[in-house]
């Protein structure tokens, strides 16, 4: 029997109001995805753009009149560009050049910036290869685990991992010791170029590897096979069929290495100091020193720079996509052959060493800071370290970093920015992995905060937003908390993006099609189709988003500083100021909070094998 009204001739009548929530509900679908999308476009404008076009408004405009002339000063200051300035002041270029051939040339700030980012990324390249090779041409016990595990190193807090590089290379750390127990001298690395150079490996070299290993891994095993069978020696066929496609992510990967550490902070703030500043540590000085104007024209100098590696990056990235489909993948081989021939031998006694470099670069720094946490000044074990954090937190003064504040509000922030930044970077996904015009610029435009600096974003929000912004007779601020997960998830929505697309661009689109045309919206294609089967890969996202806003350390020293909202990096550069020991207990006690949020996030989800 229908519940609902009856005309004359005994037919039911449709009922409107009860079908005006499903055609609202359907409205509400079809137009879901468009929503969402404007949603991003805001926040990003918001919370990114407008920040960012703030500090690019400053540079050129001084006291309400517009100026070129503090750009133009940092252009032709020697102390910023060096010998480069002389060519911007008007000099002929000939002699600029002969000046930069010079023994006694000068690099100036920008340029000794982008010398360290050029040796970063070849340490990194060098470390990062063997890694590669070693993960994608042998089979050995563990191999899958440890490909999994070269992701950790990136997503470690910067801060974190200096002062395991403190407690490793300072002069009464772990490794001076180690040598004064077998009557070597001590070895000065602290505030040297080469710790800086180490520290970024530390950090870039995983990121190479796993790239690297993902192309290697794609290599047609027939193609190697055809070249040997017409006569090509091995090194030959290496040359020229598995080089050519291996080479293409070893620039993808040096790329995104420096442009990472040509907009270094914490790692040169805590192994460098002002000594080895580099471009982003001036902008951070120069800010503190309330010289916005400066500080912004040579912020924007910074942006050029990386926004020019990026570009490239981008471009030869869609010219050089690594595909494995339909390729059968060269064959591993064991570690420890049961018969080795001489090249063998000698190819493991390669990788025997090149496991101690690692051990030493990669393992000393952790293993370092957590026995220094729990050593006292005598050398014995103890729990002084974590006594102090404990008396700070009970009797420390207002003014003063107090441990659980600082682990309370880094789980809230990452929770926060997670929540703001898994949305964006999946809508952002859904729309750079469709075919239509322009989807180049589209991703180009969504992917800049991966080269716009945190103290770019955290400058254009102080100045901005949290400053407050006139609109229609309305002032409207943003308290420090907010600024903060705002530059968090600036921050972590890029990697949500990265690590949910590839998983898309490989889905059958005939389920997408086939679902469409059954009536489904798009909306509800990507809810009950798409996300679904690319869930390990949005879950690693929402991993990423959590561990990124952990340790997030240079928009967050310039948005708490003088307000309640330090975070656990902060207040671990703020102790290693003071004492190396608690700095070293914060750390470990960052490292398992950061451990286990992102093995609880996981296990929500799911394995995820992709970069």
């Amino acid at each position: 029997m229908s519940d609902g009204p009856r005309l004359r001739d005994g037919s039911d009548a449709p009922d409107h109001r009860r079908d005006r929530p499903a055609r609202l509900r359907e409205l509400l679908e079809r137009r879901a995805l468009t929503g969402l999308a404007a949603a991003t476009v805001a926040i990003l404008v918001v919370v990114f753009y407008y920040p960012v076009g703030t500090v690019l408004v400053e540079s050129v405009v001084v006291d309400g009149a517009a100026t070129l002339g503090v750009f133009a000063a940092v252009l032709r200051d020697p102390f910023y560009f060096g010998e480069l300035a002389r060519l911007f002041a008007g000099e002929h270029p000939i002699a600029v050049a002969r000046a930069l051939l010079s023994p006694d040339r000068r690099l100036g700030i920008v340029g000794f910036t982008a010398y360290q980012a050029v040796l970063s990324t070849l340490a990194s390249v060098a470390l990062g290869l063997p890694a590669a090779y070693l993960l994608a041409r042998f089979e050995f016990p563990g191999r899958r685990t440890l490909r999994s595990l070269t992701i950790v190193p990136f997503v470690l807090p910067s801060i974190m991992v200096a002062v395991g590089y403190v407690a490793t290379f300072g002069r009464n750390g772990t490794l001076n010791a180690l040598l004064g127990a077998v009557g070597l001298g001590p070895v000065e690395l602290m505030f040297t170029l080469e710790a800086i150079v180490i520290a970024h490996a530390f950090y870039n070299a995983p990121l190479v590897a796993r790239v690297t290993t993902a192309a290697w891994e794609s290599v047609d095993a027939g193609a190697v096979e055809t070249a040997r069978s017409l006569g090509a020696g091995p090194v030959r066929a290496f040359l020229h069929v598995v080089a050519p496609q291996v080479y293409p992510a070893v620039l993808m990967g040096a790329a995104l290495t420096f442009v990472f550490t040509f907009g270094t902070f914490p790692i040169v703030l805590a192994l460098g100091g002002f000594e080895l500043a580099t471009v982003e540590v001036f902008v951070y000085r120069l800010a503190r020193d309330l010289n916005y104007a400066e500080a912004a024209a040579l912020a924007v100098v910074e942006l050029a720079i990386s926004l020019s590696v990026l570009g490239a990056y981008l471009r030869y990235e869609a010219r050089h996509t690594v595909t494995s489909r339909g390729v059968r993948p060269l064959p591993r081989r064991p570690v420890l052959p049961s018969a080795p021939t001489a090249r063998e031998l000698l190819s493991r006694l390669g990788l025997g060493v090149y496991a101690v470099v690692a051990a030493l670069v990669f393992l000393a720094p952790i293993a370092s800071m957590v026995l220094a946490s729990v050593t006292g000044g005598d050398g014995g074990l103890t729990l002084e370290h974590y006594r102090f954090l404990a008396e700070r937190q009970r009797t420390g003064a207002a003014f003063q970093v107090r441990p659980w504040p600082a682990v309370r509000n880094s789980l809230v922030f990452a929770a926060a920015s997670a929540l703001v930044a898994l949305p964006m970077g999946v809508v952002v996904a859904v729309i750079t992995t469709r075919e239509y015009r322009g989807r180049k610029l589209v991703d180009a435009v969504a992917m800049a905060p991966f080269a716009v600096s945190g103290i770019l974003v955290g400058l254009g929000l102080l100045r901005g937003l949290v400053f407050g912004v006139e609109v229609a007779g309305w002032r409207i601020a943003v308290a420090g908390s907010a600024a903060i997960v705002a530059a968090h998830a600036v921050a972590g929505y890029p990697f949500v993006v990265r690590t949910v697309a590839p998983g898309l661009e490989s889905l059958d689109r005939s389920l997408v099609e086939s679902a469409r045309a059954l009536g489904a919206s798009r909306a509800r294609v990507l809810r009950d189709v798409e996300l679904p089967l690319v869930w390990p890969g949005v879950v690693a996202g929402a991993a990423f988003a959590v561990a990124i806003s952990m340790g997030e350390f240079t928009a967050t020293v310039v948005l708490a500083t003088g307000a309640d909202a330090y975070t656990m990096p902060i207040a671990i550069e703020r102790f290693i100021g003071r004492r190396l020991g608690p700095a070293t207990a914060m750390g470990v006690v960052l490292l398992v909070v950061t451990g286990v949020s992102f093995v609880v996030i996981e296990r929500l989800g799911g394995e995820y094998d992709g970069i």
